[in-house]
């Protein structure tokens, strides 16, 4: 079904909606309609206040933990139990009993990056949704800043979190530096090329090599 539901078209739709709906969220607000945006020098952040004793902050906090972990418990099981089931379909065909060191192998590191990033996603935005739940009176503000942190951080792991547990990816950034060292060499190679070329023809050189042409040699 991947070709069905991942055109250019479909595709186009998918990354409007995701914009649409996260900045649609924050136009009350905005607006003042419900809350308002601004400084709370409290956390040294810009984020919603309370306007006439109300806010969205803990209704949009729990909204966006809630249903990704949803969709992210749903999405990888769904992903686990396909390739278990596609497996044990090959077993079956092949005649095999059991399963081979490697496929328990690439079972286990299937497992190991499904709850990598999972348990990531908990520890990034857990902390920040129950500070902003539990704690609305900001009691305790520097544990609202490493919440906040550690949800920043949540934009930069995923590469980490790859290249880790996954050989292709690992290749993939190897040759990507490989590539770029190649280029910086050829650079510096070229630019010396260059430098030795200008410097042989500047015409001090150019004299001095006429002047060694003119000079009689000794037998």
């Amino acid at each position: 079904m991947y070709s069905q539901i991942y055109t250019t078209t479909k595709i186009w739709i998918q990354l409007i909606m995701i914009w649409v709906v996260s900045f649609g969220l924050m136009v009350p607000p905005l607006l003042g309609i419900w809350g308002q945006l601004g400084l709370d020098p409290n956390t040294f952040s810009c984020t919603i206040l309370p306007k006439d004793g109300k806010s969205p902050k803990k209704y949009l906090f729990v909204l966006a933990f809630a249903l990704p972990c949803v969709v992210i418990i749903i999405s990888y099981s769904c992903i686990y139990w396909k390739v278990r089931q596609s497996k044990r379909k090959l077993e079956g065909r092949s005649k095999l009993s059991g399963q081979t060191a490697k496929e328990k192998e690439e079972d286990s590191r299937l497992t190991t990056l499904m709850l990598t990033i999972f348990l990531c996603f908990l520890a990034c935005f857990l902390p920040l949704m129950i500070m902003n739940v539990a704690d609305d009176g900001i009691t305790y503000p520097w544990l609202h800043i490493i919440a906040s942190i550690l949800a920043w951080a949540s934009s930069v792991i995923n590469p980490l979190i790859y290249a880790a547990t996954n050989r292709q990816y690992r290749a993939a950034y190897a040759n990507l530096l490989k590539f770029c060292k190649n280029s910086a060499v050829t650079k510096r190679t070229t630019w010396g090329s260059r430098t030795m070329g200008h410097s042989s023809n500047s015409p001090h050189y150019v004299e001095k090599r006429n002047h060694m042409k003119d000079k009689p040699t000794n037998l």
